[in-house]
């Protein structure tokens, strides 16, 4: 026995990797919740501005500065950004999927390991 903990160097290079995949798993869920709420914000600011009339000004912030845009152009510009943020939230969802099912089968493997570990 060795370590901190008195578990087998196995044993605690699996917690370690269970602990990596577990701060991964979290990373990846806290990019896709805003990457969510970025593509509601946007969805939002489409339907205002599908709402407003042609010749509505309409302006865009840049920095801290507010500056007048084409209606259409910045519609095309935020459907663009739509369609941009859904595809990496999908990518962004099944890698969380397979990392939820990788730390699922760490800790399985790691309980295993531990409930034949002699006492």
């Amino acid at each position: 026995m060795s370590g901190e903990l008195g578990l087998p160097p196995q044993v605690q290079e699996q917690l370690m990797r269970l602990q990596q995949m577990q701060q991964t798993l979290q990373a990846v869920s806290i990019q896709r919740q805003q990457l969510e709420l970025e593509l509601n914000e946007i969805e939002r600011a489409i339907e205002e501005l599908e709402k407003a009339e042609d010749k509505s000004p309409v302006y865009k912030t840049t920095g801290s500065i507010l500056i007048k845009v084409d209606r259409s152009r910045l519609l095309d510009e935020l459907k663009e950004r739509k369609e941009l943020l859904n595809t990496r939230i999908t990518v962004l969802s099944k890698q969380e999927e397979r990392a939820k099912s990788k730390v699922k089968e760490l800790q399985a493997r790691l309980q295993e390991r531990l409930r034949d570990m002699p006492r």
